[in-house]
Parts: C-alpha cells; sequence; structure tokens
C-alpha cells in the first residue's frame, strides 16, 4: 500500500466494503467536568440529548458537553462519560481507575484537563493518560495540543511520547451551549463561538472512519462537522514543523481547506518508532489484542502442551486469514500478510514450569512480508504484548 504523509487517508488501492467487525471500535471513554452525576461512575450514552439527561447543563468552564456533542455530530454511536471532581491529578486518576475495567472503550480523552493551571500539570495528566493505556493495553488516547503558537504545541509534544495516543492542533470554534435549544443546537440570530479541544470531534471521526473503512484504515481526510472555524489557521510551513519536520514531530493538524472545508489531515501516533507511527498500524494490534483476550483467555488454565499449541495457531490463523481477506493486512497470499508461531521454542521448559503459554505473531500492516513482530503471553492475569 502506497501512502503520502502530505495527504493522509489517501492509498492507491481498490476498496472493498468490510464486514461487520465482531468486536466494535470507535467507543470512547470522555473524563471531565460536569454540573451534576455521580463521581467516577462510567454512563453509557448512545445519543447526545442523554448527556443532559444524566449530568445536567454543560458548565460554563467545561469542555466535556462541547467533547461529547461534537462526537455525535462527526458519527459517534456509543461513547461512556466519566464525571471527575476538578482538573487535577489525582481527580483524573480515579477517573482513569473507574474505565479500567471497561472492556467495550477503545479510545480515551480527556478534555478538561486543559482547564489545568500549569502547563505542567496539563503534561503530567497526558502522561497519566497515555500510561492508563499503556497498562491495560487495549485503548488508545486522542490527546489535545494546548491552544497555543506553533512553537509551544511543539514544545509540549517534545514532553509526551507514546505509541498509546495521538495529539492534535489547533483548538476548534464551535457554537456555545449556553445558548442553545434543546437538541443542543444554537438558536436563531445567537451565535456565540467559543474555542474548544478538538478530541471528541476526532473521536467522532474515529468512529465513523472505523465504519466506512475499517479500523485498519487511517482516520483522516475526513471533514469536521459542526465546526465553524479553527482557532488559527495552520500554514503549510506550521504543518511542515509539526507533522513532517523531523521523526520526532508527530502532531495531527486539523486544516481549513478552500472548498473542501475543515478536515483531519494527520495520521501520526506519539511515537518516534517507525514500526508504530502511524495511528491505524496502533490500532489495529490494539484491536487484535482485543480479540484474543476475548477469544483465547482461557488458554491460560490448559496444559501448555502440543494440543494447545495447535489450537493457538488454529485459532489465531483463522482470525488473521479474516484480516487478511478485509485488506487490514497485506501481501498477495495469507504468508505474506502473517505468520502464527506457538510450539516447543516458544514454550521451552522454563515457561511451561511457569504456567505462562507463549506465541510470537507476525502482522504486516502496510507492506508485504514486512512484519511487526510481537509476542503474547498468557498468563492467569491475563494477555500481556511485547515486541
Amino acid at each position: 500500500m502506497l501512502t503520502n504523509d502530505r495527504i493522509p487517508g489517501v492509498y492507491l488501492e481498490d476498496v472493498f466494503s468490510t464486514p461487520e467487525p465482531e468486536l466494535m471500535t470507535g467507543v470512547p471513554a470522555f473524563l471531565g467536568l460536569a454540573n451534576s452525576g455521580s463521581l467516577n461512575t462510567p454512563q453509557l450514552l448512545t445519543l447526545w440529548p442523554q448527556f443532559e439527561q444524566h449530568f445536567g447543563k454543560s458548565l460554563s468552564d467545561s469542555y466535556l458537553g462541547y467533547a461529547v456533542r461534537g462526537f455525535f455530530e462527526n458519527g459517534g454511536r456509543l461513547c461512556y462519560v466519566v464525571r471527575i471532581k476538578e482538573a487535577t491529578q489525582s481527580a483524573l486518576q480515579a477517573g482513569l481507575d473507574a474505565i479500567a475495567p471497561l472492556d467495550t472503550i477503545d479510545l480515551v480523552c480527556a478534555p478538561d484537563i486543559m482547564k489545568a493551571e500549569k502547563d505542567t500539570d496539563i503534561w503530567m495528566m497526558q502522561k497519566a493518560i497515555l500510561e492508563h493505556c499503556q497498562l491495560l493495553g487495549d485503548r488508545f488516547a486522542i490527546l489535545d495540543a494546548m491552544n497555543r503558537s506553533t512553537p509551544e504545541i511543539q514544545q509540549q509534544k517534545q514532553r509526551l511520547s507514546s505509541i498509546n495516543g495521538a495529539l492534535y492542533a489547533p483548538w476548534l470554534k464551535v457554537p456555545s451551549l449556553e445558548k442553545a435549544t434543546g437538541n443542543g443546537q444554537q438558536a436563531t440570530g445567537t451565535t456565540e463561538l467559543l474555542d474548544v479541544p478538538p478530541c471528541g470531534h476526532i473521536a467522532g471521526i474515529y468512529a465513523r472512519s472505523d465504519r466506512a473503512a475499517g479500523v485498519y484504515q487511517s482516520p483522516a481526510n475526513y471533514v469536521l462537522e459542526g465546526v465553524l472555524d479553527l482557532s488559527f489557521t495552520v500554514t503549510n510551513t506550521d504543518f511542515e514543523q509539526l507533522n513532517l519536520k523531523t521523526a520526532t514531530t508527530g502532531v495531527n493538524c486539523l486544516r481549513s481547506l478552500t472548498g473542501r472545508g475543515i478536515r483531519v489531515w494527520g495520521t501520526r501516533t506519539l511515537s518516534s518508532d517507525p514500526s508504530w507511527r502511524y495511528i491505524s498500524v496502533r490500532r489495529l494490534f490494539l484491536t487484535v489484542c482485543r480479540w484474543i483476550d476475548r477469544n483465547l483467555a482461557d488458554v491460560a488454565f490448559e496444559p501448555n502442551e502440543f494440543k494447545l499449541w495447535l489450537r493457538i495457531e488454529r485459532e489465531l490463523t483463522a482470525y488473521f486469514e479474516s484480516l487478511f481477506r478485509q485488506g487490514a493486512i497485506k501481501g498477495n497470499t495469507p504468508q505474506e500478510a502473517f505468520f502464527v508461531k506457538c510450539d516447543e521454542e516458544t514454550n521451552p521448559p522454563e515457561i511451561q514450569d511457569s504456567g505462562q503459554v507463549v506465541t510470537e505473531i507476525g502482522l504486516a500492516p502496510t507492506i508485504p512480508c514486512e512484519f511487526i513482530i510481537v509476542r503474547l503471553i498468557h498468563g492467569s492475569t491475563g494477555v500481556a504484548v511485547t515486541t
């Protein structure tokens, strides 16, 4: 598959319809400040009007309502919302602990941490979200750049490094919720615009892209709905500095393109590792891990012997063949797209004695035979993935 960093989301290949995935993706948890509702209690929402039913009118000093509204405006269908006490690290951690057991989410957004008084507090909370995603191994963080100039956003990015998150800039100008009607729309003749972090709108784009093309395609080059302008115009120079300049840059930009609307213009994670540079690749592997955790969780309780190895190889091969048919992994044949290895070599006596089962898998998400290789370690506490 050929890609072009300057035109994200455009691929030179045939596109086929994707069957409905077994696992739902594009399901975020939103953590933030709300007017009412229980603290640190995940609440499922399937429609924007449900936000006010559970959390009351959006607070004037909160971005949470704007994020949730933006999610549904841009194609989101299901999310969880968690009311946290305040925009502090301890309050955020309590919210993260509350969503840890949820196996239905695969995205994490926390727009109200941008309310913190100090930049260092924002960075520390964003690092806590990334660490949460790393620890759980089944979710991806959508982070907001500060509403600042390009050099300051670059400084923020330099403090963040992870394969489990992405950073977006600039902020969005959207209609105020304070003068909205009951359905969240602005009353006629009363348009008031506010700058808000983009994470909720981006989460909606992820959900829309997943349904249209699959989790393995980049959630980019989509028009942002419900957005009237950007907090600043991203010039070609800004884009070069934020997204293309070096391997250490990786801020995904939102750009206003003449005649084409405001679009998502970036596909990068926060990692400088070439294997994990792209959001679609990382989310594909996270989805694979979720599938394995759901369908092969019981193998840790079976005897670590040839019969078990055969079962693991058979079930993983069948799953990866389905991904191959969908176009999620690349190759002219399945052998060029993936491999699975679970045998006496990956499970020597010391591994068997420890009660673990180790499987090595390789997937080619972008180029045939160029495998990203990970090891799956099944134990009594679940599945761990190492690179």
